[in-house]
């Protein structure tokens, strides 16, 4: 084939790719992961018709496989994370730390709403979805914050906007990993830029949101929507579990001389051991069956990606998106990644991290890679809200009683904006942030 007639046969792949994709996901309404799944394999029969690939076609099942495994260590991440937060829930740990932030902290309203943004955030610091603060420490205080004379719509956007920079906050941001696994950038050193960028956010979110009503609250009042503690317990043992995670996270980040790195699945795996013994008898198959069924879809559609990515390296899209990336002017590739990535970050903040952050970190190489992964993964990352998908606005939604997640939405807009601006001053000016990240 001509090197005119390839360039055209690879965007019709992607085309057709990106078709069966939104096909199969909004018209069909199939799970994310199968979607991605589906479009990998039409992205391989259309290599074999438009740029004649026979050679390759006896090997699908092969590359599906390998592309399964792509982000093995993400999954084993999120599986063990989301068990581990699932047992501290069902022994009252959760409620525990809520009621207890409440009574403590709730005539203080600005130490208050300091002290809620960290404690909705940290599960999702922890896991690197958004999905989990939702429906643990953004469910528990939602009816909270309510009670002291939040609004619903408020509340609904800033428990998502706060979820969100969970997600994007350190120690595991999953979409900085999916870009920096695509460019063989290993996840080291962003701790700094990341919480440099989610802390602020989310703490403007809180205040702009809260800070009103909470001034004149009664936390009595709202610390009776939370269960009791039972007589007896001691609060630290159940905050146990929680410590025993934090310090063997930041042990081997403060101390990597001295202490081994035996990596995050390990450590859940430790803290959901040590839950087990403290607080409320936990039944454990049924924590691992609910943690499963709240991971899935998220599990699936990292499966997929590895499917859909190593279909798009293998027909060449994956070069052409890069090369098309490389070649526009500096203008139209920070207007290509202000509308690509939140756009299709509506279809999955994962899928955009993947599909076009690999190919615009590729061509922002000039700048500091670190803090560039990171503006364009906080561009992927608003895409939890924004629709169709708009997962977390949904959540929200349902979780304060709205009647539609648009409503949810609109409320987030001015949050959202200020994401974007911080976003792109931050891959604008990478090389001035360097000083967030280390030098190796």
């Amino acid at each position: 084939m001509v090197q005119a007639d390839i360039f055209a046969g690879t965007w019709w792949v992607f085309a057709v790719m990106v078709g069966v994709f939104l096909f199969t996901a909004f018209i069909r309404k199939s799970a994310i992961g199968a979607a991605l799944m589906l479009g990998a394999v039409a992205g391989w029969l259309a290599g074999d018709w438009f740029l004649g690939m026979e050679t390759l076609k006896g090997n699908l099942f092969r590359h599906l496989v390998e592309g399964a495994f792509t982000y093995f260590d993400p999954i084993l991440i999120i599986f063990t994370a989301l068990v581990f937060m699932r047992v501290i829930e069902e022994n009252g740990a959760l409620s525990a730390i809520a009621r207890t932030i409440i009574e403590k902290f709730g005539k203080t309203p600005a130490l208050l709403i300091v002290v809620v943004t960290l404690f909705i955030m940290f599960p999702a610091m922890l896991t690197g979805i958004t999905t989990t603060s939702m429906l643990t420490t953004g469910a528990l205080m939602a009816p909270v914050l309510i009670a002291m004379g939040m609004p619903k719509l408020r509340v609904g956007a800033m428990v998502a906007i706060i979820s969100m920079m969970g997600m994007f906050a350190p120690p595991i941001n999953l979409l900085v990993m999916l870009i920096g696994q695509g460019v063989d950038m290993p996840y080291i050193g962003f701790d700094g830029i990341l919480l440099a960028i989610a802390l602020p956010i989310a703490l403007i979110t809180a205040f702009t949101s809260a800070y009103p009503y909470l001034r004149k609250a009664d936390p009595a009042k709202a610390a009776g929507q939370l269960p009791e503690i039972p007589a007896g317990t001691n609060f630290w043992v159940l905050l146990s579990p929680l410590l025993v995670v934090f310090i063997l996270m930041f042990a081997v980040r403060l101390l990597p001389a001295i202490v081994p790195d035996i990596g995050a699945p390990l450590i859940f795996v430790i803290g959901t051991i040590v839950a087990m013994f403290t607080g409320k008898k936990v039944h454990v198959p049924k924590a691992l069956y609910k943690a499963l069924v709240t991971g899935l879809p998220v599990l699936g559609l990292l499966t997929g990606i590895g499917m859909f990515l190593q279909i798009m390296t293998l027909t060449g899209v994956r070069g052409l998106l890069v090369v098309t990336v490389l070649s526009l002017p500096i203008a139209l590739t920070y207007l290509g990644l202000l509308v690509s990535l939140p756009a299709f970050g509506g279809v999955s903040a994962f899928a955009s991290a993947m599909v076009f952050g690999i190919p615009f970190l590729l061509s922002l190489l000039g700048g500091n890679e670190i803090v560039t992964c990171a503006g364009i993964a906080l561009l992927a990352a608003m895409g939890d809200v924004i629709p169709p998908s708009a997962i977390e606005a949904r959540f929200a939604a349902q979780i304060v009683g709205v009647d539609s997640f648009m409503k949810i939405f609109v409320r987030c807009l001015p949050y959202l904006a200020l994401m974007a601006i911080v976003a792109l001053a931050v891959i604008h000016w990478s090389n001035g942030l360097s000083f967030l990240t280390p030098k190796f």
